[in-house]
């Protein structure tokens, strides 16, 4: 639940929350909202109890996260352009009422678009080899993050009521787009080009053996966030934890890796490998010369 309370109010706020915009750009009142928290509920302990019961066979690997983030993305996008169509959200009572099961339904698919944290919290419930375990683990997050999420509805209930709902379809639309970015990200389906500023560090190399480099990963990203390493020999990387975040979980070679750890690759061909956070928020750079 602690864990919840601070994701909460941070990154599974701002890249779950857009799903709310689908309540109020129908009218959602008080009840939709509350009816999304108890989706959310479920199906977060739902999910929980079935890692517990069934380990890592039912979480989702990289690529199908990153299909699901592009997607929300493009739902939160359509949801904001019908609000500025409208230019305002209805009101409860003038037809624009959210049918019954959106409510829930839209909470539930939460689980479909973890944020950093909750991936955390799904390795918790994997590690634990109990169902009652796991469902108490992801139970406690989502109650642990329902009063940011509580906050948000009533927020953008009020501003969908004025003028300013015009701004805030502007605001979900960037929050889509960048939903969408993120799994694009996470895919690897960006071009691979490494930032343009910043040290590339080399790693250093035993006569025997393989190339070592540290790679600390802290709230803002990797560092160093590219790192040079001799192509043609193995290579491991000894990913260090220096602040808690959403890169506390790295997906490298198409596998999530929790850290702190040390990920073993082997002999490269020269080129670039890209690495991102389990969100793909974050990225580092495998410079193989």
């Amino acid at each position: 639940m602690a864990a919840g309370l601070v994701a909460g109010t941070a990154t599974c706020a701002a890249t779950q929350g857009g799903l709310l915009v689908g309540l109020v750009g129908r009218g959602g009142d008080r009840a939709a909202v509350g009816w999304f928290l108890g989706g959310r509920l479920v199906s977060y302990t739902v999910a929980g109890a079935l890692l517990g019961l069934l380990g890592s066979a039912v979480s989702l690997p990289p690529p199908a996260r990153a299909a699901l983030l592009v997607a929300a993305g493009v739902v939160v996008v359509g949801f904001a352009v019908r609000m500025l169509r409208r230019g305002h959200c209805a009101a409860p009572g003038d037809g624009g009422e959210v049918p019954r099961l959106k409510a829930p339904l839209l909470g539930a698919a939460t689980i479909l678009v973890p944020c950093g944290m909750t991936l955390g919290v799904e390795m918790i419930a994997v590690s634990s080899g109990s169902p009652l375990a796991g469902a108490a683990a992801m139970a406690g997050f989502v109650l642990g993050t329902a009063p940011a999420f509580a906050l948000l509805g009533y927020v953008l209930r009020r501003v969908s009521r004025t003028r300013l709902s015009r701004v805030a379809g502007v605001i979900a639309i960037a929050a889509g787009v960048w939903t969408a970015g993120t799994g694009l990200n996470l895919a690897g389906w960006l071009p691979a080009a490494a930032p343009a500023t910043g040290p590339a560090v080399g790693p250093a190399v035993p006569a025997a053996g393989p190339a070592v480099v540290t790679v600390w990963a802290t709230r803002t990203g990797y560092r160093p966030f590219l790192v040079t390493v001799p192509a043609g020999v193995p290579v491991e990387i000894d990913f260090r934890v220096a602040e808690p975040g959403c890169t506390g979980t790295v997906v490298i070679a198409g596998r999530d890796v929790a850290l702190p750890a040390t990920v073993r690759l082997p002999p490269q061909p020269p080129g670039r490998l890209r690495y991102a956070c389990g969100m793909g928020m974050f990225t580092g750079f495998l410079d193989f010369r």
